[in-house]
C-alpha cells in the first residue's frame, strides 16, 4: 500500500469526505457561535479545533463552562469521553502496517467518528489507501476548523437555533448507519452499543457513557461472530457501526441539551459556579 498524495487520490478523498463536511458546516457554525458566547476569539477557536478537534467535546466544554463547572472537571470529562478515539485508531492498526510511521501517527490522530466510518467501509471495499483516509480526515478537520472560526466571528451578530447542531448531527449518524451492512453482527453492535449508552445515561454515567456502549457492542458482536464461526466476515464493519450507533445517541442528546447562547450570561454562569 504506498503512499501517493496524487491528484487522482486526492480527488476521491474529498469525493468520499463531502458528506462530512457538509454536515460539519451544520455543527460547526453553532459550536463557533457557542465559543463566543463564553468569551473565546476566532483565534482560540482555530487552536481549539486544530490541537482538540472533537466536537461533543467543544459543546462539552461550552456546556459544562456555562454550567459553573471547573476547569478540572471539564477536562476530565471531556477526555473519558474522547477515549473512544482509542478504539477507533486500535482497529486501523492492521491497515496501517506497511505505512510511514508518521503517515500512520498523524491518520490515527485525527481519526472521528464521522470519517472512522467512512474509512472503515471504504477499506472494507479494498480500494482504499491510508493517504486517502488521512486526507478524509483532514478535509473534515479543514471543514469543521472553518465553521467554528467563522461562526464564532459572526456569533454575536447571528443567532442560529442550536436545535440546528442536533439536527444535523443526528442526520449524520443516520447516514453512516444506513450505509453500513446489516449482517447479523452489525446490527447486534448497533442495538448494544445504542442500548448502553441509554442503561449509562439513566443510571447517571454520563461521562464514560458512549466508551461502555461501544465496548459492550463489540464484545456482543464478537461472542456472536465466533459463535457462528464467522469471525472474519461478521465483524469487518462491526466496529463502525458501534461507534456511529453509541455516538449518534451520545452526540444527539449533548446537542439537544446546549443552553441557548442567550440564556445564560456570563457573568451569571460564574456565579453560580463561585456559588458550588
Amino acid at each position: 500500500m504506498g503512499v501517493m498524495f496524487s491528484r487522482e487520490h486526492i480527488l476521491s478523498a474529498f469525493s468520499a469526505a463531502a458528506p462530512i463536511m457538509l454536515g460539519y458546516v451544520a455543527i460547526g457554525l453553532p459550536c463557533g457561535i457557542l465559543s463566543n458566547t463564553i468569551g473565546l476569539n476566532p483565534l482560540q477557536v482555530f487552536l481549539l479545533c486544530a490541537l482538540l478537534y472533537s466536537g461533543a467535546g467543544q459543546f462539552m466544554i461550552c456546556n459544562m463552562f456555562l454550567a459553573g463547572s471547573s476547569v478540572a472537571s471539564i477536562t476530565a470529562s471531556v477526555s473519558l469521553v474522547n477515549t473512544r478515539q482509542m478504539l477507533y485508531a486500535a482497529s486501523f492498526a492492521p491497515t496501517c502496517e506497511k505505512t510511514p510511521r508518521w503517515l500512520a501517527a498523524l491518520f490515527a490522530a485525527s481519526v472521528t467518528d464521522e470519517s472512522y466510518g467512512v474509512n472503515t467501509q471504504r477499506f472494507a471495499e479494498r480500494n482504499w489507501s491510508v493517504d486517502r483516509a488521512l486526507m478524509v480526515n483532514l478535509f473534515s478537520q479543514s471543514s469543521w476548523t472553518i465553521s467554528n472560526v467563522v461562526g464564532c466571528a459572526v456569533g454575536a451578530a447571528v443567532a442560529i437555533p442550536v436545535n440546528i447542531a442536533a439536527f444535523a448531527m443526528t442526520a449524520i449518524f443516520i447516514c453512516l448507519l444506513v450505509t453500513q451492512k446489516f449482517t447479523s453482527a452489525n446490527i447486534i453492535a448497533m442495538a448494544v452499543a445504542a442500548l448502553g449508552v441509554y442503561v449509562c445515561k439513566a443510571a447517571g454515567l454520563t461521562g464514560p457513557a458512549i466508551l461502555i456502549g461501544a465496548v459492550a457492542g463489540v464484545v456482543c458482536a464478537m461472542v456472536f461472530a465466533l459463535t457462528v464461526g464467522k469471525r472474519g466476515a461478521t465483524t469487518a464493519n462491526a466496529p463502525a457501526a458501534v461507534g456511529a450507533a453509541a455516538e449518534g445517541a451520545r452526540s444527539a442528546d449533548v446537542a439537544a441539551e446546549v443552553p441557548s447562547t442567550e440564556a445564560v450570561p456570563m457573568e451569571d454562569a460564574a456565579g453560580e459556579g463561585e456559588r458550588r
